[in-house]
């Protein structure tokens, strides 16, 4: 279980720092990080760390088919967890 909450942790800070090299590189007119990268992130349990990202460097919160799936994600992700401690 402590291994899962450090895990997690770091995934967690990972998205993050991804959301906010993207933000960079968008201001920019670098290199991006495909979406599906982030969603991926946040289905495997990032999505906290996502969240707080598009909240703090304001990154995707105006793109209604980028937060349409990232709450698909989330809901999955939860439902996923669900399951794991139920059994």
């Amino acid at each position: 279980m402590q291994r899962m909450a450090i895990a997690l942790a770091i995934l967690n800070a990972l998205t993050f720092l991804l959301y906010g090299t993207d933000k960079a590189a968008a201001r920019r007119g670098g290199n991006r990080i495909p979406e599906n990268v982030l969603h991926l992130c946040a289905l495997m349990g990032g999505w906290v760390g996502a969240l707080l990202a598009q909240r703090l460097f304001h990154h995707k919160t105006g793109k209604r088919s980028f937060q349409s799936i990232f709450l698909i994600t989330i809901l999955v992700n939860g439902a996923f967890l669900f399951w794991v401690f139920r059994h």
